[in-house]
């Protein structure tokens, strides 16, 4: 390699650098926002994950709390409702203390005020269906003013094939029907219900003790 050569490269490295340096100068800035970026997003994320342990183990620890210090099951819902309020529960948590509320208000021959805790708790347009169907299906239940008639037309939306909970509410509406004379159409639909492939066991073996119940024959098959 002449001189010359070795001349224009040393030039051209020179030129490379100064453009380099001068990129780095003009948009060096943006790089580190970037780097800033990054780290303090991982760290909002970490900070995140923590409060929301902190909360799910306060919840945790509220619940056994009331569960574990109160003997009577009246006063055990109480307990829940007061932990409720303090945490100020959203979404999962909130339907969680409301079902074990509920719960505890039905053990201590409360029905009336566990059906409307449920009833409320189905309000809540944010909580996933799985929930609100829930609260509607175990209210209708447990409400001991609601006729057959009623409590037929309460689950009737909640025995939609797709629905969370459709199976135990066709289960429900049969033993409405039952209660009102209707036992044809009780057999059919508890049949029907046995014979769903989305049927549990539990629900299929009690299918069937009520269809024998009711004078109806199981499929020798």
């Amino acid at each position: 390699m002449s001189d010359s050569d070795s001349f224009i490269d040393e030039v051209s490295e020179e030129v490379r650098r100064d453009r380099l340096f001068g990129l780095m100068k003009r948009w060096g800035w943006v790089a580190i926002l970037a780097v800033l970026l990054l780290v303090g997003g991982a760290a909002f994320n970490e900070y995140r994950k923590a409060q929301n342990a902190a909360r799910a183990q306060a919840l945790g620890d509220g619940i056994l709390e009331a569960l574990e210090a109160n003997e009577e099951a009246d006063a055990r819902a109480l307990a829940l409702g007061a932990l409720e309020e303090t945490l100020a529960t959203k979404g999962d948590a909130h339907a969680l203390l409301a079902l074990i509320a509920a719960g505890e208000e039905a053990q201590a021959d409360q029905r009336s005020a566990a059906a409307a805790r449920l009833r409320t708790l189905a309000e809540h347009s944010e909580l996933r269906p799985v929930y609100r169907d829930l609260g509607l299906l175990k209210a209708a239940m447990l409400d001991p003013d609601l006729s057959d008639e009623a409590r037929i037309i309460a689950l009737t939306p909640l025995s939609q094939a797709g629905a969370p909970y459709w199976l135990l509410a066709q289960e429900q509406i049969a033993i409405s029907e039952a209660a009102l004379g209707k036992t044809d159409e009780a057999i059919e639909r508890l049949t029907r219900a046995a014979d769903n492939a989305e049927a549990s066991q539990a629900l299929r073996s009690r299918a069937e003790q009520l269809i024998v119940a009711l004078g109806g024959e199981l499929d020798s098959e």
